[in-house]
C-alpha cells in the first residue's frame, strides 16, 4: 500500500523563500518512495511524501518550523492510494 503524508505551512508575509529554504534543509528519517515540495501564493509551502507502508504505520514527519517563521500551526493530512481497475 502507498501512503501519502501532506505537510502545509504558511510563512509570515514576505518570508516564503525562507520557509522554502527551511523545508529543503529538513532531513526525513528513512527513505520515502518520493518527496515533492510545492509552493503557492500567500507564502504557502506544501510537502508531500509517499511511503510504501500501511495507512496506520508510524512514519517520520516534518517538524513545526520556528513560530516566528509561520503564521499558524502546520496542517497535516494522511491519505492512502486507491487502486482502480
Amino acid at each position: 500500500m502507498t501512503v501519502a503524508l501532506m505537510w502545509e505551512a504558511r510563512a509570515v508575509a514576505g518570508r516564503g523563500e525562507e520557509l522554502l529554504a527551511w523545508v529543503r534543509g529538513q532531513e526525513i528519517p528513512g527513505a520515502p518512495v518520493r518527496r515533492e515540495i510545492l509552493r503557492a501564493p500567500q507564502d504557502r509551502v506544501l510537502v508531500i511524501t509517499w511511503w510504501d507502508a500501511a495507512y496506520d504505520a508510524e512514519l517520520p514527519e516534518l517538524p513545526e518550523p520556528d513560530g516566528e517563521l509561520v503564521t499558524r500551526a502546520v496542517h497535516r493530512w494522511r491519505f492512502e492510494s486507491v487502486h482502480t481497475d
